[in-house]
């Protein structure tokens, strides 16, 4: 089977996106599989060919403002513009998000599911995960294990799904994590860090004027 990745995140560095598709490679072994960084896709007709060519189409994408990014919504109106003649293609997504609760990526699954409707494929399944700019502080932890028990189990049931083309339930998922040591834990070592880096203050993260 001939599986195509994009990962959808706009970041040049590394991503929570392409750190949970290193996560599923494991689990589709034995399959040809090709993988586009979003930067990559020029719209080339030997990139779209490969594409349209595949089994499989799985984008893996960071929520933005409870959607897609621009620069992911500009690749699939161009995929949707070239037209799929391979209605046979089965699409599946992988969204992270930076809150806690995995299900705040329910309206962009819908939007993709809506995208697939549009150009005429076959919408299989998302996997919707929460917490996600903690995933690189545990990324030594064993899938399947403690804080990664959960996206263990639902990577397992996403990859039956693509292997067998099948059409699942979208699973949402938290990490297996206190939510109120997850929210200590992000403000001491992911915000306040940025917020210090881009000359900003603790107290400035709760000023009024800062999002008015």
């Amino acid at each position: 089977m001939k599986i195509c990745m994009i990962n959808g995140s706009p970041k040049a560095g590394k991503s929570t996106s392409e750190l949970l598709i290193g996560y599923l490679l494991p689990f589709l072994k034995g399959n040809e599989i090709i993988t586009y960084h979003m930067r990559e896709i020029v719209f080339s007709q030997t990139q779209f060919s490969q594409i349209q060519s595949s089994d499989v189409l799985i984008f893996a994408f960071p929520l933005y403002v409870d959607s897609i990014n621009s620069a992911l919504l500009r690749v699939l109106a161009a995929f949707q513009d070239k037209g799929f003649g391979n209605k046979n293609l089965m699409v599946y997504c992988i969204i992270n998000n930076g809150f806690y609760e995995g299900r705040q990526n329910q309206v962009a699954a819908e939007i993709m599911r809506n995208w697939c409707r549009a150009v005429g494929l076959t919408y299989g399944q998302t996997l919707g995960i929460g917490a996600g700019e903690m995933l690189a502080f545990i990324k030594d932890v064993p899938l399947g294990h403690g804080p990664n028990k959960n996206i263990g189990t639902a990577l397992q049931k996403l990859s039956q799904n693509i292997l067998s083309r099948s059409q699942g339930e979208d699973l949402f998922i938290s990490p297996n994590w206190p939510r109120f040591l997850w929210k200590i834990q992000a403000s001491l070592f992911f915000w306040y860090p940025r917020a210090k880096k881009n000359g900003l203050k603790r107290r400035d993260l709760y000023s009024e004027d800062l999002y008015s």
